[in-house]
């Protein structure tokens, strides 16, 4: 089998646009969020906020969408992103010994007002942050080495050399070609909502320099700022092993 590249996000963290860029490699199969579109709109969706009026897909199943995958792997190698409570079913040693595991965080005063914007009664387990935690956890006890993490300022600040060391990291080709391409439709990336989280994809043309940005958590509601408090913690120390910031004695 060939290698599965998968990429632990948090929404709102620039995890498409990366997504999109290793699509443009055009040498890895790729999946947008495989096991999250079962936790939402599965045939058993596990959304804490899923009603009966929610969309909701027949004969997607954890095990279909995982034998998918592996059967992707056997023509060539894979890519995915997803986020880490979506597996929480499936989650075992054996499971996760399969990937070649990375992680991409963002400043959660970020991903917090972004999901307000889009979800104005989003719950905190659909941030995604204490579920990456914890698995980034697991597989550096499991590993006894750091999985590679990168961060959404230092990748929009230095796209080049950010993912030039991730895919020095991940042991895939550094293709810098990919970091460019025509504005367009994501059809590709878009079986929630139609894409209505993706406008700025698809009118940008690249993973482009952009200048680091900050946001006010205190004008936010109350319960953002309450996840906020919960999740900065979890966002802080992984922020420390970030690519090209890993502490000398680890």
């Amino acid at each position: 089998m060939n290698k599965i590249v998968v990429l632990w996000a948090t929404l709102r963290s620039t995890s498409t646009a990366f997504e999109w860029m290793m699509r443009m490699r055009g040498d890895m199969i790729c999946y947008h969020e495989p096991f999250c579109e079962v936790w939402y709109q599965g045939e058993s969706p596990l959304w804490p906020r899923w009603e009966p009026t929610s969309p909701r897909t027949p004969g997607l199943t954890y095990e279909s969408r995982w034998a998918e995958i592996q059967a992707a792997a056997q023509e060539r190698p894979v890519f995915s992103k997803d986020f880490a409570h979506a597996i929480e079913p499936i989650l075992s040693d054996d499971f996760l010994a399969q990937f070649t595991h990375s992680f991409l965080i963002r400043d959660p005063a970020k991903v917090l007002t972004g999901m307000y914007r889009h979800w104005k009664d989003f719950v905190l387990k659909e941030v995604g942050t204490v579920d990456q935690r914890l698995l980034f956890d697991r597989l550096a006890d499991k590993a006894g080495m750091i999985p590679p993490v990168i961060d959404s300022d230092d990748l929009l600040e230095n796209p080049h050399g950010i993912v030039e060391a991730y895919c020095k990291a991940v042991d895939i080709p550094f293709i810098p070609e990919a970091l460019s391409w025509e504005p367009g439709s994501r059809r590709e990336v878009s079986y929630y909502d139609e894409g209505s989280w993706h406008n700025n994809l698809r009118q940008s043309d690249g993973l482009k320099k952009q200048p680091r940005k900050s946001i006010d958590i205190s004008e936010a509601p109350d319960f953002v700022k309450e996840m906020y408090d919960i999740i900065l913690p979890d966002y802080e120390y992984m922020h420390t092993y970030r690519l090209g910031r890993i502490p000398k004695n680890n």
